[in-house]
């Protein structure tokens, strides 16, 4: 089952030198495509979700890299000059969503690319052009690995799977990771099913998963996210599988909000918790989840849902935009290597090779 063509998150469009993406701040009410056309707007398509998900970010910042090598090339032909502006412009975009580390990791890669690059400025900025778009097609095919990989761990005929937040095509370039399980597994069994918890405060499993699944005729029950003990008590919940924004050298996990009380009901029914994530999304540079930078967002997406409030004025409000689940409360981690299972820090310095 061919499920590449039907959503493609982010493109770059050679002929305008734009980077194209899907407008995830209108799902489910409409699919509009907009296109980015400076590094200002990349930064402020970032920050504002109209572009999420950590490996959709990531791309971004690497279309962000080559938008800014772009304008910065209109000013200075002294490379020099060019790279001092560019490590400028890096920071700034990596400043826009501290917690997803594909972003940092993209563009990281794009600026050491133009930095170690023997090239005028003119074909450096050509090399980041193709470095992104190369990024970008890599990530579709590193999705379908970690689909299928993760399809090997769905042993039961009509399995039901629940996911939580979005991390699907359109967390990514295509494909998805934890959704990229369920399209690998629906594919060789169409029994099975997915339940998707609705992710307060934003709402992305509500508004982006369940828009997803039902473009692919995957069967989906969409939740409030104080339903899964009730549903993993009933035993209608075989297995959890969910995306990750940063993951520790150790394993530790941080993604949406709730993530990790989710860990917790899971392990405490028994139910197998499992991540799916790209090994950039790994950073080895950090021991535990506690070194996760967790970025704290606008307390208007908790008091207020479509623009209106729902709650009295002068409440005080905290909304931190992620959790870590402790290492121990993971099953496995599926990635485009394969299945790492614990103990995470040998199998993860396996991974990369160490």
């Amino acid at each position: 089952m061919d499920f590449k063509s039907k959503i493609k998150t982010i493109e770059w469009i050679d002929s305008k030198n734009v980077s194209r993406m899907v407008d995830q701040l209108v799902i489910p009410y409409e699919y509009k495509l907009v296109d980015v056309k400076t590094s200002n707007e990349m930064y402020n398509a970032i920050k504002t979700m109209i572009v999420r998900g950590a490996p959709a970010i990531g791309i971004a910042g690497a279309h962000g890299m080559a938008l800014a090598a772009i304008e910065i090339s209109k000013k200075t032909k002294d490379k020099n000059e060019f790279l001092k502006l560019l490590k400028e412009k890096a920071e700034f975009l990596k400043s826009s969503r501290p917690t997803a580390v594909n972003l940092m990791w993209a563009v990281d890669k794009q600026f050491e690319l133009a930095k170690n690059s023997k090239t005028q400025v003119d074909e450096t900025v050509q090399l980041l052009i193709d470095h992104g778009i190369q990024l970008e097609n890599e990530d579709i095919e590193i999705n379908k690995k970690i689909g299928d990989f993760g399809a090997e761990l769905v042993t039961k005929k009509g399995a039901s799977i629940l996911t939580h937040c979005n991390a699907g095509a359109l967390a990514t370039v295509g494909y998805g990771t934890a959704l990229g399980v369920v399209r690998s597994a629906f594919a060789k069994d169409n029994t099975i099913q997915v339940f998707a918890d609705e992710t307060r405060p934003r709402q992305q499993g509500a508004k982006i998963t369940t828009f997803e699944l039902v473009m692919d005729k995957i069967p989906v029950t969409l939740i409030t996210d104080g339903m899964s003990g009730y549903f993993m008590n009933k035993g209608m919940i075989d297995m959890v599988v969910v995306g990750a924004d940063r993951i520790a050298a150790n394993g530790d996990t941080a993604n949406k909000i709730g993530t990790y009380n989710l860990a917790i009901v899971a392990n405490y029914h028994k139910v197998p918790f499992y991540i799916a994530a790209p090994l950039s999304t790994i950073d080895t540079s950090i021991k535990s989840g506690k070194q996760i930078p967790i970025e704290e967002r606008d307390h208007e997406e908790v008091t207020h849902i479509n623009g209106k409030r729902i709650c009295a004025e002068g409440v005080n409000v905290i909304n931190p935009g992620f959790d870590v689940t402790p290492h121990e409360l993971i099953k496995g981690i599926i990635t485009e290597k394969g299945v790492l299972y614990p103990p995470f820090d040998e199998s993860i310095k396996k991974a990369f090779g160490n």
